[in-house]
């Protein structure tokens, strides 16, 4: 299982909220993803994927080294 330590603030916990998420569920997405990539103009990661409980996130993240995430912003497409 792949495991990384996630490095959160109280913005970017209240800003995940906001788009109806959790700690626990963004933190899913990361160590599961079903899809991977690099966003080419800010150098940021995403993982996309089902969440444990049916739900389909999109996680925006930095890698500030080998184990350790910064997260960025998390949604669920679609939703407003």
């Amino acid at each position: 299982m792949v495991w990384f330590d996630f490095f959160w603030t109280a913005e970017i916990i209240a800003h995940i909220e906001e788009h109806g998420l959790t700690v626990q569920e963004v933190e899913y997405i990361v160590e599961h993803p079903e899809e991977r990539e690099t966003i080419r103009t800010s150098d940021n990661l995403v993982a996309k994927g089902y969440c444990y409980n049916g739900k389909y996130i999109v996680v925006i993240y930095d890698m500030i080294d080998n184990v350790t995430i910064l997260p960025v912003t998390a949604f669920i497409p679609g939703q407003d």
